[in-house]
């Protein structure tokens, strides 16, 4: 799932980071700097995508 949700990170930042967090703030700031700029909303989609993701993975073992 982690890597479907990449995929949409780099297509639509937003959608990549609210199927990781729903609508929480962290999905308001990327769309914030998706709009700014599209590179940082993808790096930021990554991000929260990546440190999450194990931060889950972890709280399941």
């Amino acid at each position: 799932m982690d890597l479907l949700r990449l995929m949409l990170s780099i297509l639509l930042p937003p959608l990549g980071v609210f199927l990781q967090v729903g609508l929480g703030p962290q999905f308001w700031v990327n769309v914030l700097l998706t709009l700014l700029g599209y590179i940082p909303g993808i790096v930021h989609a990554v991000w929260i995508i990546a440190t999450r993701g194990e931060t889950h993975r972890a709280a399941a073992h």
